[in-house]
């Protein structure tokens, strides 16, 4: 028998990480999986069914391309008309979808109105907030030949009062889900408006702030080439290695520890046509880089405050950290230059300051291999 080698070890392993992979999703999740390749051909289907996964499929003629209105970051301003006393009411679970309209100026200048309805979403912000998040949902009749076609049921990331400092943090929010792009694709794409809050019932303006919409986690799937399966639970093992670790070390570089991989608690579970698992970062408004007034930490971690870093990723191997650190240090500059473009400099000055401190201490901390073994290769949780 030929002696096991470092690379056959490595196949074995994936090998048995796909198997574990179809005995972790429910039956009907397989039978998804297993649909998805077949549609991608005979040799994807093969792979998954014998409980091995090869790399993604490079045919971009099977993916989806981005809505248009993620295709550009230039923001812009649209006029949100509701009725605003019924949405600022709606905290019950289940909450009605309410007759909206968002309008914009088109390319010549003319007023551009599109029907949709919108409801309520979220846990805290919509108990906390004077105004709630929102959830979007668009008619494909009726968004056709604008802005928002192709778009259906996108979140609404907007203001929780009404003051500077609140708006200041859909901004740093938005800039953290730029950054996100900017590291690996499996991530949402999101784009900033400057959103007019008007009253349908007494047509009074009740504010202008900044907001941004995301893309949803089907259309992210689409474009990836694959889909979004929410099944709770995974292992570090279920997981593939290197976009695990970077999704591990992204939330420890903006200090968030408000997520659970297990509990897809901010996590979502994006499963290629060959079903390979990678994990999708959102909501950041928790996090250290933000530091926002009413962000806390969880009691039971051995932390303080959220601008103290806590990795609370998933362990992976040496390899798969060493992979993701390269990926932090090539991307510095385009990071860091979110801060000062056009987008950037909607931003206080001193939070722009601020924040890039912040991420100089994380760019410390991999910098060391000591730092970088003891904070994250040592702090993980689990072993896949």
């Amino acid at each position: 028998m030929a002696a096991e080698t470092p690379r056959t070890r490595s196949a074995i392993d994936r090998l048995g990480t796909r198997r574990r992979l179809l005995s972790w999703l429910r039956p009907s999740d397989v039978a998804t999986l297993l649909a998805a390749a077949l549609a991608t051909g005979v040799a994807g289907a093969q792979t998954l069914v014998n409980g091995v996964a090869s790399a993604p499929p490079q045919d971009s003629a099977k993916r989806a391309v981005a809505p248009a209105f993620f295709q550009s970051q230039d923001p812009i301003e649209v006029t949100l008309t509701t009725n605003i006393g019924g949405i600022r009411g709606d905290k019950r679970e289940n909450p009605p979808w309410r007759p909206a309209t968002l309008s914009y100026k088109g390319a010549e200048g003319s007023l551009v109105t599109v029907p949709l309805k919108a409801r309520t979403r979220g846990i805290w912000r919509l108990k906390t907030c004077e105004f709630p998040p929102l959830r979007l949902n668009f008619s494909g009749e009726a968004s056709k030949g604008t802005i928002f076609h192709q778009l259906d049921k996108p979140k609404l990331v907007s203001y929780c009062r009404n003051a500077d400092t609140y708006e200041q943090y859909i901004l740093q929010e938005y800039q953290l889900y730029r950054v996100y792009q900017l590291l690996t694709p499996v991530s949402h794409k999101a784009r900033l408006v400057k959103l007019v809050y008007a009253d349908s019932a007494d047509g009074k303006v009740h504010a202008r702030r900044y907001a941004f919409i995301m893309e949803e986690p089907g259309a992210l799937a689409s474009r990836l080439g694959g889909k979004i399966i929410e099944q709770k639970g995974a292992r570090p093992g279920d997981l593939d290695p290197y976009q695990d670790a970077l999704f591990g070390v992204f939330q420890y570089f903006i200090g968030n520890t408000d997520f659970s991989e297990a509990g897809l608690h901010n996590v979502e579970l994006f499963f290629t046509n060959e079903g390979i698992a990678m994990p999708v970062a959102y909501d950041f408004d928790f996090a250290g880089a933000i530091n926002a007034r009413y962000a806390v930490t969880d009691s039971s971690l051995r932390i303080q405050n959220v601008r103290q870093r806590l990795f609370r990723g998933y362990c992976q191997d040496p390899e798969a950290y060493a992979k993701a650190f390269a990926v932090f240090l090539e991307k510095k500059p385009q990071i860091y230059a979110l801060y000062s473009d056009s987008i950037g400099k909607l931003m206080d000055g001193g939070k722009v300051r601020e924040t890039l401190r912040y991420f100089d201490e994380f760019y410390d901390t991999i910098n060391n291999r000591r730092s970088a073994k003891r904070s994250i290769m040592e702090s993980c949780i689990g072993r896949p």
